[in-house]
């Protein structure tokens, strides 16, 4: 069994924005999804819906983007450092 960083999607509203993506991109995210549906059994109707989780999942393992949250809130007026 593949061990993959989504699992069951939450049934949540959404917010829609518009997205452009390489095609390469896409031909993985639909790789993903049907993976997806194999390991979860859950059904994935649109591949687009993964971008969300995907998104969610990389802030909350982005040590970096962590940190700068945290230093946000210990001092509110300090602004967020973009990586260079």
């Amino acid at each position: 069994m593949t061990k993959l960083k989504l699992g069951p999607l939450a049934d949540d509203k959404p917010v829609k924005i518009t997205l452009e993506l390489p095609a390469a991109v896409h031909r993985d995210l639909t790789a993903y999804a049907e993976i997806l549906e194999r390991e979860t059994g859950q059904p994935v109707k649109d591949p687009a819906k993964l971008i969300g989780p995907m998104i969610e999942r990389f802030m909350a393992t982005d040590r970096g983007f962590a940190k700068a949250r945290r230093n946000k809130a210990d001092n509110p007026s300090a602004k967020m450092e973009r990586p260079t």
